[in-house]
């Protein structure tokens, strides 16, 4: 093997580690860029120049415009996380973050504001449902398990969501009473959106 052969070798790993970050720099990138423009006024050379790359390989790693958008609305929605769900303690946990600030966790504050941009849009609200179908709906009702385990998910989908939007506009976390009564409320909603049984709907507290 000539020494020019070896040395290409020896750098083939190196060039895979290489694509794999720039790819993931792209879909990063994408994402933030489309949380704050949305998906009409997002160009791909901004994409790209926010990530480093050569605009050329979103088209080799994405396919375009359109699959990098679809990628990135995958990579927003982690059905993974599902598996740390714990049905007796989720409630309460979930009501506590909502009373939290909306940028206590910048990571979740720009994933939901790329889901909500891509909601509001009619180019790029077919495509959402379809990843909210496959990521979401879908897990969140086979975490559920029951009866009518479907459109019980899609329900706390909505509640979940719409306290996300509640604490978006209120922009800062809850603080001494009116924390307490939110997360107690909050936390009986969702309690009744996880049971399986109307007998477990109950008054919500005072």
């Amino acid at each position: 093997m000539s020494e020019t052969a070896i040395l290409a070798a020896e750098r083939a790993p190196p060039r895979k580690r290489d694509a794999e970050a720039t790819r993931a720099a792209i879909l990063e990138a994408a994402k933030a860029q489309f949380a704050r423009l949305g998906y009409d006024h997002t160009a791909l050379r901004d994409i790209a120049a926010e990530a480093g790359a050569d605009v050329a390989l979103i088209k080799r790693y994405f396919g375009g415009k359109e699959g990098l958008f679809t990628e990135a609305l995958k990579a927003s929605i982690h059905p993974r996380l599902l598996r740390q769900w714990d049905h007796a303690s989720l409630a309460r946990e979930v009501a506590a973050h909502m009373a939290d600030g909306p940028h206590d966790d910048e990571g979740r504050h720009h994933s939901f504001q790329f889901l909500l941009r891509a909601a509001t849009s009619p180019a790029t609200a077919p495509l959402l449902n379809l990843a909210v179908q496959e990521r979401f709906l879908g897990p969140i009702g086979d975490w559920l398990g029951g009866e009518d385990a479907l459109p019980r998910a899609r329900v706390l989908a909505a509640a979940y969501i719409g306290f996300l939007v509640e604490r978006l506009i209120r922009g800062k976390a809850l603080e001494a009473r009116e924390r307490e009564v939110f997360i107690a409320r909050v936390t009986a909603v969702l309690e009744t959106l996880i049971s399986d049984s109307p007998q477990n709907f109950r008054e919500i507290p005072i």
